[in-house]
């Protein structure tokens, strides 16, 4: 609504200005007597007069003064039968020396003038009307807009991506040095595993000694081999070939899941180079783990507030929205405002910045692996821990167990 009064007012402020910039400028004039030759009641005369610039004596219509002196009128003036008036006369332009009548052709300019102004006196009071007006709903539409509060919640937002995207990279390096070692013992328990013990085989159709007569004695050769060539070469049928490879993966999971990569087998390239990587995790210890995990949940909540509460960050990107709008935009700033106090409560941020710090140190390359090694040895139960959480399974045995396993226990099964 204010915006169509102020765009009234300031219509009829520029159709006043127009009216007055278009009205011409009053022109010199010179004074000159008239020689009334002709004259009504209401002041209509024709007159004749001496041109002041040279053009002789010149005839033609005048308003005449009515209630002039009835001696300044015919017959009464001379013994001509003329009567007497002044006027004035053009002294620029190009009808210099003619006649100007200041009560005719002033009336249409005056009229002008007036009607300018009348227009600007209705088109002020609009205008300073909708101005005032639409700031005072305007203040109350932005009454909601916290740039300050919205830019804590997004730096509060990266520290606690940043803390789950350091302690994710920092598993991933550890997952990276664990897979190729874990495969390996998956693989060398499936070369031990015969055919005859393979887990899930829907049907016992299995001829175990055929396939062992055929070169086909563990599970890994079974997977090595596939169901295309176990049919093909094998005789055996389609859909027994798919069920015997199916049962193969079946088993080869389920000694995945058991199997547990040890360090009881002592110093070698790649278990020194996992250790290096959990080293990170058990230097930085539970808090980076808790840290990472509640960053990550608060990370999620602070985005979807962050993105209903955007209009408040600037007063016109909330003039912007709509009244619904706005009511979810209040919301959502209060719901920031309520986390960032819990948030400085606990102090989440310095919690987030501080196992950042311990995560970004990255695993030591420079170590010697003695070094390596004895640091593992001082406290192994926390690297068993750490393994286990990085790749999902259950923790190994206790530190004191975990001696006796490398003093002579099984290396490959956790």
């Amino acid at each position: 609504m204010f915006r169509w009064v102020l765009a009234l007012g300031l219509a009829l402020i520029t159709w006043s200005g127009v009216l007055y910039a278009t009205t011409p400028d009053f022109p010199e004039l010179k004074q000159v007597e008239l020689t009334v030759l002709d004259e009504k009641p209401d002041g209509a005369c024709t007159v004749t007069w001496v041109d002041p610039y040279g053009a002789g004596e010149l005839e033609g219509s005048y308003r005449c003064d009515p209630e002039r002196d009835t001696t300044l009128k015919a017959p009464h003036y001379d013994d001509r039968g003329f009567g007497w008036d002044s006027g004035w006369v053009l002294a620029e332009g190009p009808g210099k020396g003619g006649l100007y009548s200041l009560e005719e052709e002033a009336a249409a300019d005056d009229a002008r003038i007036e009607l300018s102004d009348a227009l600007a006196m209705a088109g002020l009071p609009l205008t300073v009307v909708a101005v005032v007006g639409g700031n005072v709903r305007s203040l109350r539409r932005a009454r909601g807009v916290r740039p300050k509060l919205v830019r804590r919640a997004t730096r509060l937002k990266e520290a606690a991506e940043l803390v789950s995207l350091d302690h994710r990279r920092a598993v991933e390096a550890v997952r990276e040095a664990w897979a190729p070692l874990h495969q390996e013992l998956v693989d060398g328990e499936l070369g031990r595993i015969p055919v005859s013990r393979m887990r899930g085989l829907a049907e016992r159709r299995l001829r175990a000694g055929e396939l062992e007569q055929n070169g086909v004695r563990t599970v890994r050769d079974v997977l090595d081999a596939g169901a295309w060539a176990l049919a093909q070469f094998f005789g055996m049928e389609r859909d027994m070939a798919e069920q015997t490879v199916a049962a193969a993966r079946r088993t080869a999971d389920t000694v995945g899941r058991e199997m547990t990569v040890r360090f009881d087998a002592g110093p070698e390239p790649r278990t020194t180079a996992l250790l290096a990587a959990l080293r990170v995790l058990v230097d930085a210890g539970p808090g980076a783990r808790h840290a990472a995990r509640a960053g990550g949940e608060l990370a999620a909540r602070l985005e979807a507030l962050l993105i209903a509460a955007e209009p408040a960050s600037g007063v016109r990107e909330m003039l912007r929205t709509s009244p619904y709008e706005r009511d979810n935009v209040l919301s959502a700033v209060n719901k920031l405002r309520l986390v960032l106090a819990e948030a400085e409560r606990e102090g989440a941020a310095e919690r987030f910045a501080q196992a950042s710090v311990d995560l970004l140190r990255g695993p030591d390359t420079d170590a010697d692996e003695l070094a390596t090694w004895a640091q593992f040895e001082a406290r192994p139960a926390q690297y068993y821990e750490a393994l286990a959480e990085a790749v999902g399974k259950n923790a190994p045995a206790p530190p004191g167990d975990a001696r006796r396993a490398g003093a002579g226990g099984d290396r490959r099964r956790g």
